[in-house]
């Protein structure tokens, strides 16, 4: 089987680099099924070169005109994994995509945890070529963050809200999502929304979706 590096959900591209991941929240699509609308996101193999990103995109734009027939498609960096684990791979596609369609509104959808993986603070490196990172705060407390976000290493929760505060630095558009209505449960949106707001971003609420897409 194929890899899918490339898929379609609600008239936008996503780019699936990456099955690796810095957290294993507990609310995970990937954690009940497979796939997304019906396209697999596991990876046979993640050593793939970096052109068959470029290809399958490009597959998409033609057999998919509607997408970029305004040459403003939505591209986002999102699959069943953190994407900015594969920085090189992003940065290169993103490129891509710009050269290809400047006016493209490129989103990354992030753990914030790239500046602790990398060791560096990456958003420097990021800007102009990603128009928005939505960054997973998941809860408004480190306990509860830790609760549902299952991460991988210490100090995590902080490090995403670094990361938050450091797009919004940089001047780089950045919103803070949570997933509320898990199995019931509710978050505390407006202490969610106090969190976000002292890191400079706005808060995008989504409701957990029992069955995924």
């Amino acid at each position: 089987m194929a890899n899918t590096l490339v898929y379609l959900l609600d008239g936008k591209i996503y780019i699936n680099l990456t099955n690796r991941c810095t957290n294993n929240c507990i609310f995970c699509l990937r954690k009940d099924k497979d796939d997304v609308c019906g396209q697999n996101l596991w990876l046979d193999d993640e050593n793939y070169p970096i052109e068959d990103v470029f290809a399958q995109f490009d597959n998409c734009c033609q057999f998919h005109h509607s997408l970029v027939e305004n040459k403003h498609p939505e591209v986002v960096f999102c699959g069943y994994g953190e994407p900015m684990i594969k920085l090189d791979e992003l940065k290169q596609t993103a490129k891509h995509i710009k050269s290809l369609y400047p006016e493209a509104k490129l989103r990354v959808n992030t753990n914030g945890h790239a500046n602790f993986i990398h060791k560096r603070n990456v958003v420097p490196e990021l800007k102009g070529l990603i128009d928005e990172f939505s960054v997973s705060l998941n809860a408004p407390t480190e306990d509860e963050y830790n609760e549902l976000s299952q991460p991988k290493f210490p100090q995590a929760y902080e490090e995403m809200k670094k990361f938050i505060k450091a797009c919004y630095d940089e001047n780089v558009e950045v919103v803070a999502s949570v997933v509320d209505g898990y199995k019931g449960r509710r978050l505390d949106i407006e202490a969610c929304e106090k969190v976000a707001s002292e890191l400079g971003a706005k808060l995008r609420v989504r409701e957990w979706i029992v069955n995924g897409y």
